[in-house]
């Protein structure tokens, strides 16, 4: 079986983005690869954390994805800083990693644009995150738009290493849903639904309240006019919902904008929410149950346990080849 690596930084919420275009098609992925599922907290403090903040998102997001519905039988589920292999390899890459790479790095052009002082793993982190996926060798890695700059560096340091010390690690490739890859903001159809977003309208959480849902969509950002028509050129805020409503109903676009044919967005937007409402509350109500079982410590240990096994094994031989001494 092809491996498959994927993780998710514990800061903010996930939204109903992460929801669709990654926790789905991890529960797909679990059933025809081997599959390495992480909360990616080392990751996490290259910008400040605040430590009781960071340990609760990490437990949210860890009991997010078993509440969506990977099983710990079939793929491995674990905190980065738990597998010191991670950390180790991360250390190893970084020294094959050129400063122009980095300096080239969209996201850290991004988010050091304007500050004076930015640290030094914000700038190296994405040698990090090579490290992550050649450290188990992993074939597939699901990434969005804004990781492929990051993916082809890690395709290089693994050409790099190769080149110089003998055929060794496995060149990954991305792995792009078909469905669901990009939704897009409830406030501006011009990004990407983020937790990083500041403001809460922009999307819906996983854990928000039916309530909360209902007004979010309410207010989301529509076009002019009012046919539910999909146009991402000249109707792209409508599009939007529409593409959320297929996903969340199973319709076709063609079936939603029959359903809605000459409604306009007000009852649109109504059945929108509910639809979302009915997917998100059964999947709240397994987070609230695992939250309360006291069964994550257990899973987050054994998926460690597992993950080391693979990544343990990678870094030595690593470090065999570059000519270190074996402890």
């Amino acid at each position: 079986m092809k491996k498959v690596l994927s993780g998710i930084q514990p800061s903010g919420q996930l939204t109903l983005g992460n929801y669709i275009g990654a926790l789905q098609n991890f529960v797909r992925l679990q059933e025809t690869h081997e599959c390495y599922f992480m909360v990616v907290d080392l990751h996490a403090i290259t910008v400040p954390q605040e430590p009781a903040a960071l340990r609760e998102q990490s437990q949210s997001i860890a009991a997010l994805y078993l509440a969506a519905g990977i099983d710990p039988q079939h793929a491995a589920i674990y905190m980065q800083s738990h597998v010191r292999a991670h950390a180790e390899l991360g250390w190893l890459l970084t020294t094959l990693t050129s400063m122009g790479e980095l300096e080239r790095m969209t996201q850290f052009k991004d988010k050091s644009a304007g500050k004076e002082s930015v640290g030094a793993g914000l700038f190296v982190y994405p040698s990090l995150m090579a490290a992550d996926i050649l450290v188990y060798n992993a074939d597939l890695v699901p990434v969005g738009d804004d990781q492929k700059q990051h993916l082809e560096l890690t395709r290089d340091l693994a050409g790099r290493f190769n080149s110089r010390y003998g055929d060794y690690f496995t060149i990954p490739e991305p792995y792009i849903p078909e469905i669901g890859a990009r939704i897009m903001s409830l406030d501006d159809v011009s990004k990407k639904m983020s937790k990083s977003n500041p403001n809460p309208g922009s999307f819906i959480a996983l854990l928000d309240e039916p309530d909360v849902i209902r007004k979010k969509i309410s207010r989301a950002t529509t076009d002019s006019g009012r046919e539910i028509r999909f146009d991402r050129e000249s109707k792209p805020e409508v599009s939007n919902l529409m593409g959320i409503y297929s996903l969340m109903s199973g319709l076709s676009l063609p079936e939603v904008e029959a359903r809605f044919e000459g409604q306009g967005y007000g009852p649109f937007k109504k059945e929108l929410a509910e639809r979302i409402v009915d997917v998100l509350e059964p999947l709240q109500q397994r987070y609230r149950e695992i939250r309360s079982s006291g069964m994550l410590e257990e899973v987050l240990k054994q998926g460690a346990e597992k993950a080391s096994v693979v990544a343990d094994r990678v870094v030595a031989g690593v470090k065999e080849r570059m000519g270190f001494l074996k402890a």
